[in-house]
């Protein structure tokens, strides 16, 4: 009858010494089997903070009033006039005067060009906002930022 408690008391003993590890970690704090991660923290809202989805250099193509073609035109036929005489006279006048007028109608839309950099930032709020600058930003896509003065200019974030 020893033997048999004897035999009992061993197998009690083994069953505990492997459960004890488990046993210590649960009351230590430390993480049971099959409990989820604790969730991030929160971050605290911001209105005017967002990252920057893309920035690209813009070039529109100026508007042209007339007026480049008709000086291009006239200086043009004046210049084609002073070349040869008779027939070849007004043939030169005449081509001078379409060339002039096409080269004026170019200058006046270069000069009427404008540039500039678009930004698209995904606020947190879920909205993408545009925002144009004339000189390139010192943020990069992927960026977080902050809007500051109402997005006149970008604060980055860490």
């Amino acid at each position: 009858m020893n033997r048999v408690r004897l035999g009992l008391a061993v197998a009690v003993l083994s069953i505990a010494t492997a459960l004890a590890p488990t046993a210590f970690a649960q009351s230590e704090g430390g993480p049971s089997a099959g409990a989820a991660p604790a969730p991030p923290p929160a971050r605290a809202t911001c209105n005017d903070c967002g990252v920057v989805q893309s920035i690209r250099y813009v070039e529109e193509q100026g508007e042209a009033s007339g007026v480049g073609a008709v000086a291009g035109g006239v200086l043009g036929g004046v210049l084609g006039h002073q070349i040869g005489s008779g027939r070849g006279n007004t043939v030169a006048t005449i081509a001078g005067a379409g060339a002039g007028a096409y080269a004026g109608h170019q200058i006046e839309k270069n000069r009427n060009k404008k540039t500039y950099w678009s930004v698209a930032i995904r606020m947190d709020n879920g909205r993408t906002r545009n925002f144009t600058y004339s000189s390139k930003p010192a943020v990069n896509e992927g960026e977080r930022v902050k809007l500051v003065d109402g997005g006149k200019r970008l604060a980055l974030l860490n």
